[in-house]
């Protein structure tokens, strides 16, 4: 007769847990605040850009690894920091990456030099990367499946989507009042009132007990080696050319590496990915469409205040505040979509988000080079956010449901590199196609060149997002409504 089965190291008791459920808003509240953190030093340099340039003696290209170290580290260390979450536990994973992002967000506001900037947006990312997917996990695993997860996830869904815009925003108002210093001394107080209140407020979690002795150390090298080269030949693109030997080098070292994470992953007892985790519901096609949210989203929040600025000659401090009803429409579309999912369905809900988000955008690439906020900006970006938010909680939700606790972090993780790396994809395709269309209208004025450039970056984005659009019937196909209680995330 078999003995008295044991709990994994670390999980909570059913007494325990208890606790949890009746403290379920405040651990909410800290793990949304989490996300919000990261997400908002995505965009919360944008408008600084040049300030940050004149500061630290930035060249063009050192200016755009700005924004890059950040997304490249955050993007491609996603699945290892979703990984050690489950094998070390969610809640120790979490604030060792509030730890890092305060430090590496001091030390960028305190940089007197290029490089040193640029490192230490790369450390941003790294702890970045660590918090992601472990936030999320935990709300998966204080939440259970039903209509109170499909509410969290909506509470997700808004302050993720909302951090784009509101980082934009927030960059504009200490920019102008206090410099660009400002803007990352205020990423760093965020992430360290979030650890404090944390340390306080969050559960324990279950680890695997194993520890980092069964980590799949070769492919996570490969995957974040592999990712690094496709995203830095990408971005290399939209400055030297696809035929840059760097760019070409830089690709085929990506699709060697990719390669050899796919094999690796095979044949590792316990691998990064486990190909199990992809054939888990809606997880795959739920992860190909949030790649496609990805790059729209990154692409819209980098050229939007670029057009208000270079064109409609507005300073950092209007660009960001104009970003308002953006932001309102975003969590206005994520606050919806749980009740809308329940009444119509998850995929239905998830159409009509992405149907927003490619009208929105489509009206956007009508912009004009003597256009102004109210006549060319305000209508397409709240239809935009109504899109962006419920097409988030919907795809966040798809890609996590029915995936054994286990994986929960991984799986947390997985959705995040697919949104970071689509991003940086799509930022470069995007950069380099309004590059040579500005490039291409030479012969008339500067801002209507730009402009030029502008429009077709908006264009398509909108084609992206239809494609996105045309996909989400796999998802019904896959899975049922995320919001809706399944025998599968029952069982795990």
């Amino acid at each position: 007769m078999s003995g008295p089965r044991r709990r994994p190291a670390g999980a909570p008791t059913a007494a325990a847990a208890a606790p949890h459920v009746a403290r379920s808003g405040p651990i909410l509240a800290v793990l949304a605040c989490a996300q919000f953190v990261v997400v908002l030093s995505t965009s919360i340099v944008n408008v600084a850009l040049p300030q940050v340039r004149d500061g630290v003696g930035l060249s063009g290209t050192g200016m755009a690894w700005v924004i890059n170290a950040y997304g490249l580290a955050f993007g491609a260390l996603l699945l290892l920091g979703g990984r050690v979450a489950d094998l070390l536990g969610r809640r120790r994973v979490l604030n060792a990456g509030l730890v890092i992002f305060t430090a590496a967000s001091a030390a960028a506001g305190i940089a007197t030099g290029g490089g040193v900037l640029i490192a230490a947006r790369a450390a941003q990312g790294v702890g970045a990367a660590a918090v992601a997917p472990a936030a999320l996990s935990l709300v998966m695993q204080v939440f259970p499946p039903g209509p109170a997860r499909g509410k969290a996830l909506g509470v997700w869904g808004a302050v993720s989507g909302a951090g784009g815009a509101a980082g934009v925003l927030l960059g504009g108002v200490l920019t102008e009042g206090l410099g660009w210093r400002a803007v990352f001394f205020a990423s760093a107080l965020a992430a360290a009132a979030v650890l404090a209140v944390g340390l306080r407020v969050l559960p324990d979690s279950a680890t695997t007990g194993d520890g980092l002795r069964s980590l799949d150390i070769g492919g996570a090298l490969a995957v974040t080696l592999g990712l690094v080269a496709l995203v830095y030949g990408l971005t290399t693109a939209g400055r030297s050319g696809w035929t840059d030997t760097w760019v070409l080098a830089s690709i085929a070292v990506a699709v060697v590496l990719l390669v050899l994470f796919a094999v690796l992953e095979l044949r590792h007892p316990r691998p990064l990915l486990p190909p199990r985790l992809v054939r888990v519901g809606a997880v795959a096609p739920a992860n190909v469409v949030m790649a496609l949210l990805g790059g729209v989203w990154v692409g819209l929040f980098f050229f939007l205040p670029l057009y208000q600025q270079q064109v409609l000659g507005d300073s950092p401090l209007r660009a960001g505040v104009t970003q308002l009803p953006l932001a309102v429409a975003n969590m206005i579309g994520a606050a919806i979509a749980p009740r809308l999912a329940r009444r119509i369905g998850a995929t239905p809900t998830l159409t009509a988000g992405m149907t927003l988000l490619a009208a929105g955008l489509l009206w956007l690439s009508q912009i004009s080079a003597d256009g102004s906020f109210t006549g060319d900006i305000l209508g397409p970006t709240v239809v935009v956010g109504l899109g962006l938010g419920a097409a988030f909680v919907q795809l966040t939700g798809a890609a996590v449901a029915g995936v054994p606790a286990k994986d929960g972090g991984l799986a947390g993780g997985l959705v995040n590199t697919t949104r970071q790396i689509g991003g940086a994809l799509g930022l470069a395709v995007l950069g380099t196609l309004a590059a040579s269309r500005t490039e291409a209208a030479r012969g008339t004025t500067h801002i209507v060149a730009l402009t030029d450039g502008y429009r077709i970056a908006f264009l398509v984005s909108a084609a992206i997002a239809v494609v996105g659009t045309a996909l989400t019937p796999l998802l019904a196909r896959r899975a049922t409504d995320p919001a809706t209680p399944t025998p599968a995330a029952e069982r795990s």
